[in-house]
């Protein structure tokens, strides 16, 4: 009888959907990179300890963001170096979460150098992985600032030199000696042993946490054979060599017994009372009109999308204040090109009755493409069973999904017959909501003043969008 199957960790994806690379079964880091091994220790932890639900991973620039094609935790991609003050947030704010922050030498010792240790002297309660392979793995291999003395990058090609670049930056020592953190250790992948003792590290690290105990580092030393251009086999040679002299393996800070594992209280505010901390005017919502839409309509993940010009973002601001003003949870994220008009852009929505994970809306319920370019990018995004609306007036071919509802509507032509083709936006949004439902004629209605700051074309844009609701009124008889 099998005892125990060796298979994936739970804590990972099964297929890596969110790897744009061909092969979606495993990882893409380079041959002998530490990464991989890094993510399997720490994967393997989390379902030990049963903490996926709860867990919230912090990954900024560098190879460290590659984490959020892999595990199948709560994922939060930061600006460089600035993992620690995210992780903080968001700690601060969920502290019965496990948070986690993910980051290189690069990233930490450098331009987040201050982050990491405000981060540690607080005594944050989260746990960070910090890779140290001395170098710029993700961009090209330049020097950092763990790079050894006469160690060759592109950017010191004659090795470093202490007189020029100064010396390579301890940041275990470093943090050690700040009274907050409870547990620093560095450890090394190389061989089985060396393995192990990580292995016991990330366990220990993640435990303190979950003990509310406070901040944990533990720093791997790990391999970048394509940065140090040697076979994988040599680059554990070389991090035995060389690389441990400089940064020694050990225990740095352990004051694991002598802190008491306490409930966290660390609140910043309740979100039920956030509009009152922040002196914000409050209003009763309006009804979101109708009953809950049902199947994929429920809870929307909608993408907009269009040139510069046509109002894809005002549309989907439009959707997230009349969304708020519904007493729902919203999000708004845009995406454009330096273009004020002519260039792409489009923006991600969600609706939601429930908190939102992400405001990122990578499987769309809801695509509106409001030109050519738009529909063929997006189309095969669209979840099954969701919705698709494109402008026919500029869009001369229907959608090839079969496995969704589709609306073809000429909004563009609709809004010229009003005196204004940038009204479009308005007719597609009246559409919208008289095919599902999903909000109220009045909500939106509130939310124009708010979003249109031009008051004399807040008439015209209700008059788009009585015309967009009396189109699909008048189609569905």
């Amino acid at each position: 009888m099998v005892d125990k199957v060796l298979a994936k960790s739970d804590s990972f994806y099964k297929i890596y959907e969110r790897n744009t690379g061909a092969n979606k079964e495993s990882t893409h880091y380079c041959p002998g990179c530490g990464h991989g091994v890094l993510h399997k220790l720490i994967a393997e932890a989390l379902d030990d300890f049963q903490l996926r639900e709860r867990t919230v991973l912090a990954s900024p620039v560098g190879c460290s963001v590659f984490a959020y094609y892999y595990f199948r935790t709560g994922n939060v991609q930061c600006a460089h170096g600035r993992a620690p003050a995210v992780a903080t947030g968001i700690k601060r704010s969920l502290p019965h979460s496990i948070v986690i922050s993910y980051q290189g030498d690069g990233d930490l010792a450098a331009i987040g150098g201050n982050e990491i240790l405000q981060a540690a002297n607080r005594g944050e309660n989260i746990t960070v992985f910090f890779v140290n392979n001395a170098i710029y793995g993700m961009t090209g291999g330049q020097m950092a600032p763990t790079t050894l003395v006469g160690q060759r990058t592109t950017t010191s090609p004659y090795g470093r030199n202490p007189g020029n670049e100064g010396f390579p930056i301890r940041m275990s020592e470093l943090i050690s000696q700040l009274e907050a953190p409870v547990y620093v250790e560095r450890v090394a992948l190389t061989d089985a042993k060396n393995t192990s003792k990580a292995r016991r590290a990330v366990r220990k690290a993640l435990q303190l946490q979950m003990e509310n105990k406070g901040f944990s580092l533990v720093e791997v030393l790990s391999a970048c054979p394509s940065g140090w251009k040697m076979t994988p086999v040599q680059a554990k040679e070389w991090i035995n060599d060389y690389l441990i002299k400089q940064f020694p393996l050990g225990v740095y800070r352990d004051r694991s017994e002598s802190v008491p594992a306490v409930e966290s209280k660390r609140f910043v505010f309740q979100s039920a009372d956030l509009w009152t901390k922040l002196d914000i005017p409050t209003q009763e919502p309006f009804a979101s009109g109708g009953q809950p839409c049902a199947g994929p309509q429920d809870n929307p993940r909608i993408k907009l999308a269009g040139f510069g010009g046509q109002g894809v973002l005002v549309l989907g601001l439009m959707l997230a204040q009349a969304g708020m003003q519904s007493g729902l949870h919203v999000s708004w994220i845009p995406s454009y090109g330096p273009e004020m008009r002519g260039g792409t852009a489009n923006c991600h929505v969600n609706l939601s009755h429930r908190r939102i994970g992400s405001p990122v809306v990578s499987r769309p319920t809801v695509l509106v493409a409001m030109n050519l370019p738009s529909l063929e990018k997006f189309e095969t995004e669209v979840a099954a069973g969701g919705l698709i609306i494109y402008d026919s007036s500029l869009i001369d071919r229907p959608p090839q999904r079969k496995d969704v509802q589709v609306l073809a509507i000429p909004a563009t032509e609709m809004a010229d017959q009003l005196g204004n083709t940038r009204i479009a936006n308005m007719v597609i949004l009246g559409a919208y909501i008289a095919l599902t439902g999903c909000l109220s004629k009045e909500s939106i209605t509130a939310a124009l003043p708010e979003v249109v700051k031009r008051k004399n074309l807040v008439p015209l844009n209700q008059q788009a969008l009585e015309k967009g609701m009396e189109f699909v009124v008048s189609s569905k008889h």
